[in-house]
């Protein structure tokens, strides 16, 4: 058994790379819209839990006591990670007034950065805010005792985080490079599908070269409707059977027991095909304590900002590609591949007492996954190169890793060529996962090869 999870864990960690949307639902449109000037904010407050699925009950009304409280606390933790020097406060400082105003509200942001010795901030909170963007006009045009709505909270607290980072270099950089041919740009970003590390925020030359493009390409094209009810078909079965029809019964019995425990019922339990549960377990196993209640990962996150942006968005896959490469995998396969990942997530499940090996197979996973991301965000392709070793997952025997490359990278960079190779004056960008970029056979050395020019984004 040890040997079976040691083996599939190279695999679990390809998976790991593969965009497979979640088990999921359907949206509704809210009671209460955003306003347009709010957009642009969007997808770093969601990213960063400034905001939830739930908005549209709230977004509009005034800001609350504890609202104000989680937003001052998220922005406190992010500027804790800048490393910037505490700030010695001077002795005839007078407390500041928080209430449910604007000018309160800026007052309880201001707190939060004037414990550290940011550059500007003993001009005081008018003037640091203003210098740094987060808010706009000046005197009585900043409208401080009017009542502060959460949108306008939530828009100032992400502005406040998003100015400090940049304004210190920060943030988490990926894995970045530009190609060009002729007056074409192409912006090419290996990405990890997973919300972990303290991914957020991204590094203004990420978000940058996203909102410079004028149309976004992703693995798959998340605003795709049909293409999401094809993948939410693959994942379950169709044929009268069950999940208990295809595997052992101590690992139904695991399953059922793990998933009711998230909250599923039997009856949907038994809906999905091993791969498909396997491929939750992974994500599952694979977050860590800093994964934010809406766990969105890097591309989604990159679909939401140029989505509200208004670029347009679409795959260089299908769903149904996507789909098959593990709807087709042996029966055999799909068992294992389920066990070995849920082996990892009861490991470290709260309250669990794993075996020996599946304790190590986990603890494996966590520091791989944070090794993985260390090197994301940084930028460096070589450290990332080296903890994911991709030439051991196309050249080993298991049925799902040349699946997940061999079959797929030379398609990638057909596409990435034909961005390249377009009429005119473009900027493109497209996101895919990080191992598609690296090689053997990634789309940077692709392209080079095929004469095009590619630099990593200093």
């Amino acid at each position: 058994m040890r040997q079976m999870v040691k083996r599939m864990l190279t695999g679990l960690l390809a998976a790991a790379m593969l965009l497979t949307p979640a088990l999921a639902a359907g949206e509704e449109t809210p009671a209460q819209q955003l306003s347009p000037w709010a957009y642009d904010a969007v997808a770093d407050c969601y990213a960063m839990g400034l905001m939830d699925d739930n908005y549209g009950a709230y977004i509009l009304d005034p800001v609350t006591d504890e609202q104000l409280d989680q937003l001052t606390g998220v922005v406190g933790d992010k500027l804790a990670l800048l490393g910037v020097p505490v700030r010695q406060a001077g002795g005839e400082e007078t407390p500041l007034v928080i209430d449910h105003t604007r000018g309160g509200v800026m007052n309880a942001l201001y707190q939060e950065a004037a414990a550290y010795a940011f550059p500007g901030v003993e001009a005081g909170m008018e003037a640091f805010l203003q210098e740094l963007g987060v808010v706009k006009g000046t005197g009585s045009d900043l409208a401080l005792k009017r009542t502060c709505t959460y949108q306008e909270a939530m828009v100032m607290a992400n502005r406040l985080i998003l100015a400090l980072y940049d304004a210190n270099d920060a943030g988490s950089k990926g894995l970045l490079w530009k190609a060009t041919n002729g007056r074409n740009t192409l912006y090419l970003l290996g990405t990890i599908h997973l919300d972990r590390d303290n991914v957020y925020p991204l590094h203004k030359s990420v978000r940058d070269a996203l909102l410079s493009s004028e149309n976004v390409a992703f693995e798959l094209d998340f605003n795709d409707p049909a293409g999401l009810e094809t993948f939410a078909a693959l994942q379950m079965y169709g044929d009268g059977t069950t999940l208990a029809d295809h595997i052992s019964p101590e690992l139904y019995q695991r399953v059922s027991q793990a998933l009711l425990a998230l909250g599923m019922t039997q009856e949907q339990i038994d809906l999905y095909k091993p791969w498909a549960l396997a491929n939750t377990f992974n994500t599952l196993a694979s977050m860590d304590d800093t994964t934010s209640g809406n766990a969105m990962a890097v591309d989604l996150y990159l679909n939401s900002a140029a989505s509200w942006a208004g670029l347009p968005v679409e795959g260089v896959e299908t769903y149904e590609l996507q789909g098959n490469i593990f709807d087709t995998l042996t029966a055999e396969y799909q068992e294992a591949y389920l066990d070995a990942t849920l082996a990892i997530y009861e490991a470290e499940a709260e309250g669990s007492e794993p075996s020996q090996e599946a304790a190590d197979a986990a603890e494996e996973n966590q520091q791989v996954m944070s090794e993985m991301f260390a090197a994301w965000k940084t930028r460096d392709p070589e450290a990332f190169a080296r903890v994911y070793d991709k030439a051991a997952i196309v050249s080993s025997d298991d049925e799902l890793n040349a699946r997940l490359f061999t079959d797929r990278d030379p398609g990638m960079i057909q596409a990435a060529a034909d961005y390249l190779e377009t009429e005119g004056e473009h900027t493109f960008f497209m996101a895919v996962g990080a191992g598609h970029m690296v090689d053997p056979g990634g789309i940077v050395s692709g392209l080079k090869e095929l004469g095009y020019t590619v630099e990593l984004v200093p």
